[in-house]
């Protein structure tokens, strides 16, 4: 797995979680740890619609997809969910 060369400049922000987030990763059996560590090898980082970015990872040799949300007006990056990618 070959992590991103380029980060935004958000990249560093903060993490918050929404409640949609916690549910999901609960039901899917991912930690906050988990994703925080899918982040840091993320593979592709992709514009989405309404200011939002799918993060494409690794978990378990499983592909994953992370949805962030900068913020820049609280200088956090909000997790919106976290999924496994089909194949």
């Amino acid at each position: 797995m070959t992590p991103l060369r380029s980060y935004p400049s958000w990249w560093e922000w903060e993490l918050a979680f929404t409640g949609h987030a916690e549910l999901r990763m609960e039901q899917r059996g991912v930690t906050e740890t988990d994703v925080r560590e899918m982040l840091a090898q993320a593979t592709a980082l992709e514009a989405g619609a309404e200011g939002r970015f799918m993060v494409r990872a690794r978990h378990r040799n499983r592909s994953w997809v992370v949805i962030l949300e900068p913020d820049p007006a609280a200088g956090v990056v909000v997790v919106v969910t976290a999924y496994e990618d089909s194949p």
